[in-house]
């Protein structure tokens, strides 16, 4: 290595560090659009309708007013939960695809 410089790096090498942070740059705008977009999902019949960001909050639930039954709790609990898990499911599987366009053919365990 010549005195006072850094390491030197192959042409082939620095082009691949280059496409790197290009690709980490390309995921993390995706990831961040991603987030910003809406997912929503409905139960019953359309009488309940869930909408959740690609954070995985839940922004809004809209109950139709004819599926509000005093008698039967335990019905509206379940379809709420059916809306926003899927809402949630609708969310991770988008990031999934769109984070696969980059990770796709590399062995990365627990990336995505």
């Amino acid at each position: 290595m010549a005195k006072g410089r850094g390491p030197m790096i192959p042409g082939n090498m620095n082009n691949m560090m280059k496409q790197i942070q290009k690709m980490q740059k390309d995921m993390t705008d995706a990831q961040e659009k991603i987030e910003q977009e809406h997912f929503e999902a409905t139960a019953g019949g359309g009488a309940i309708k869930a909408v959740v960001n690609g954070k995985k909050e839940l922004v809004s639930i809209e109950l139709k007013a004819e599926i509000v039954d005093p008698d039967d709790v335990e019905m509206l609990q379940d379809l709420i939960l059916v809306a926003v898990n899927e809402a949630l499911k609708n969310a991770d599987e988008t990031m999934s695809k769109t984070m696969s366009k980059y990770t796709s053919g590399m062995n990365m365990p627990g990336l995505f």
